[in-house]
């Protein structure tokens, strides 16, 4: 477990240091959309093309891997908005509730996380559930949290908007250029190879750092809006879900998988659980906030989410490995 936490307590380290840097105001909170940016267009994109151009290309379209992740995403959401839904938490706010719970914390946290546990041969399943995640999930949620005005053609609407925004994130495109590159062996050039190296490199720090100082501003705003403080019943079943059930559910559908005969590698199946054990993607509270979700019980989820995976993260990988 000692060995674990050697691991682990560097990446968990940086993200406090971005909470306590926001939170004290040695980070501006007006500064923190330009970290953003340049992890989410920048650093991220060249990290993800660098493991998609040296993942084998059928690692990257594993079908099992892919519906294994699916069909537990959808289970996790339809379980999250069922226990959510009531008098105080109508469709929009037990949609993006479902969406933290489903949806960890992969690019930001997971791909340096992962990758420096189990190696570079983690990045194959990472990225197709990446992929599951922001096209899938997120657009499902997205077109749930609209049910509350569908006599308004609230649903095409999201539907629309959750296009747009896959359309325009750059990480499914560095995605699918990485993987371009694997199929057909092409090595970039010698200086654009070393750019995209010096950016990839620093996509690991700068994201953790990052995860912290989202937390912080989105903790600051929710303590200042006119919206309800949300109470530990409306939060902690959520993070349970997301800590302890999605990596349960994970392990349980694979190996039931298995015993099917469905060849799910170990290994794979191995970075499936650790992925799903991760907290909640930070990215989530901006979405809750751009579509008028409430944000701060969305904030709660992923601040609370994140300190307690330390330990449960950690625990996981100890139980794992």
């Amino acid at each position: 477990m000692l060995q674990v936490f050697a691991v682990t307590l560097p990446f968990f380290a940086l993200v406090l240091m971005g909470y306590a840097a926001a939170r004290r105001g040695l980070l501006a909170l007006e500064a923190i959309p330009g970290l953003n940016g340049f992890v989410l267009y920048f650093a991220l994109p060249a990290m993800l093309y660098r493991f998609g151009a040296r993942t084998p290309i059928a690692q990257l379209l594993d079908a099992r891997v892919f519906l294994v992740w699916l069909l537990v995403a959808l289970v996790v959401v339809g379980f999250s908005v069922a226990i959510s839904l009531n008098e105080r938490i109508r469709w929009k706010d037990a949609a993006f509730g479902a969406l933290v719970a489903a949806f960890p914390n992969t690019g930001f946290m997971g791909v340096p996380l992962l990758v420096a546990l189990l190696g570079p041969e983690a990045a194959g399943p990472i990225i197709v559930t990446i992929l599951v995640d922001m096209v899938v999930t997120s657009s499902l949620c997205i077109g749930l949290s609209q049910l509350d005005s569908v006599d308004e053609h609230g649903f095409a609407h999201a539907a629309q908007k959750a296009l747009k925004g896959i359309l325009v994130n750059p990480m499914p495109w560095a995605i699918g250029l990485g993987a371009l590159a694997s199929a057909f062996a092409f090595d970039l050039p010698g200086p654009i190879e070393r750019t995209v190296g010096l950016l990839a490199d620093a996509a690991s720090p700068v994201a953790l750092f990052t995860i912290g100082a989202v937390l912080a501003r989105s903790d600051l705003r929710a303590a200042a809006s006119a919206q309800p403080a949300a109470g530990l019943g409306d939060v902690l079943p959520i993070v349970l879900v997301k800590l302890l059930l999605h990596p349960l559910l994970v392990l349980l559908i694979g190996i039931s998988a298995r015993h099917l005969g469905v060849s799910i590698d170990r290994f794979a199946l191995t970075v499936l659980v650790l992925i799903a054990a991760l907290p909640s993607a930070s990215n989530v509270s901006l979405l809750a906030e751009r579509f008028g979700a409430n944000n701060g019980r969305i904030a709660r989820i992923i601040l609370i989410s994140t300190a307690a995976a330390f330990f449960t993260f950690s625990g996981a990988v100890a139980l794992l490995r």
